[in-house]
């Protein structure tokens, strides 16, 4: 059997079937990670997206029920060169191809992935098709939204509030006694690990829908608010930017990815979208205060304008070192930071995940 990737150019690549049957529709990106398949495609920030890994193997340490992101697959699709039949690892449950078959995700295996990735990063992200039908497959594709016309926030964030406790996802009746600081993270697509993480620095979050108002989120007396990252163009989520401008010098607030450019958005700031994007564990970050350098894990298509910056009380404090995008920023007079990367990694390296335990003093140092 074959399966064919079409991009909207018109180029086809050829392969075989991975996955389920049938046919999807997605913006191609790929991603340079060598590890962490499982939690890239339960990361809501790929929603709306088909994901491309360039690592040549994938699926050999098999999938495990500890490390999904969400409570579902997000990406439309996948493509890899060659996906591991036979998994090998204590923590494996089963493999890859399993999960897609299970979860109802379409993929392909066996096309040049290089050569994928070299056309995207010269010509940029397109619109593609995974299908085993190439008639009409065109007109199909192009009958298709662009991924920049979608609202994706609102599709992945959570319908009604739900705490995160020690044990995961509970009631937000449950008791909180063990926990010194309530976070309330505003939903736009956010990932169980950075929960996890605030969970162990003393938090317990509660996570309200995006389309939450501003005073409805500060009735939730927290000591600090949380802007999660999540998919799709922050010029098109007005109204969660106008919530986020109403808790701006109210409480604490740290933006993550999503989260730092609609806080940009909010003080007047614009975005502008990437020509292919930030999407692997291997981007070096300088913070131009300490001058200090990470290597962070990243997955985002925009980037904040500096420029539009200027006069907005915003002080660039992060570039990527790559290509000089901003990487974060600080509002000191509104007790406001964010960063464009993912400190709670997942995948990725470690070297952020301080940014958790300094949000918390900040929150301990405002109570």
């Amino acid at each position: 059997m074959k399966r064919f990737l079409l991009l909207s150019d018109g180029t086809v690549f050829e392969g075989r079937p991975l996955g389920a049957d049938g046919e999807t529709t997605g913006e191609v990106v790929f991603n340079t990670g060598m590890t962490g398949y499982q939690e890239i495609l339960t990361d809501p920030s790929y929603s709306g997206q088909i994901v491309l890994l360039t690592y040549p193997l994938i699926g050999n340490y098999g999938i495990n029920p500890d490390d999904f992101e969400s409570d579902r697959l997000q990406a439309q699709g996948l493509i890899v060169r060659e996906a591991c039949e036979i998994p090998s690892n204590w923590r494996s449950h089963q493999s890859l191809d399993a999960l897609l078959k299970e979860r109802d995700m379409v993929a392909i295996q066996g096309v040049d992935t290089r050569e994928i990735t070299k056309r995207i990063r010269s010509a940029g992200v397109t619109m593609g098709m995974i299908t085993s039908n190439l008639d009409e497959a065109r007109e199909r594709l192009d009958a298709i939204q662009s991924y920049d016309e979608t609202d994706f926030v609102y599709k992945v964030s959570t319908k009604a509030p739900y705490a995160w406790g020690f044990q995961g996802r509970e009631s937000v009746e449950s008791p909180s006694d063990s926990f010194r600081y309530r976070l309330v993270v505003l939903d736009c697509g956010l990932k169980y690990n950075i929960l996890r993480r605030f969970a162990a620095a003393g938090c317990r979050c509660i996570v309200l829908p995006a389309t939450t108002p501003a005073e409805e989120v500060l009735a939730w007396n927290p000591d600090g608010i949380l802007l999660s990252p999540g998919p799709g163009d922050p010029a098109r989520l007005g109204p969660v930017v106008e919530t986020v401008r109403g808790l701006l010098g109210k409480k604490p607030i740290f933006g993550i990815c999503l989260g730092n450019q609609m806080l940009c958005h909010a003080i007047g700031g614009r975005t502008y979208k990437l020509k292919f994007g930030h999407r692997g564990s291997n981007h070096p970050v300088k913070d131009l205060i300490t001058g200090t350098v990470t290597i962070t894990s990243q997955n985002h298509g925009y980037a904040v304008d500096p420029d539009s910056l200027e006069g907005t009380g915003a002080q660039v404090t992060q570039i990527n070192l790559n290509d000089g995008t901003v990487e974060g920023i600080a509002l000191p007079d509104l007790m406001a930071s964010s960063i464009q990367y993912h400190p709670e990694a997942a995948p990725g390296p470690w070297d952020s995940r301080p940014y958790f335990h300094r949000f918390v003093e900040q929150m301990e140092a405002c109570r």
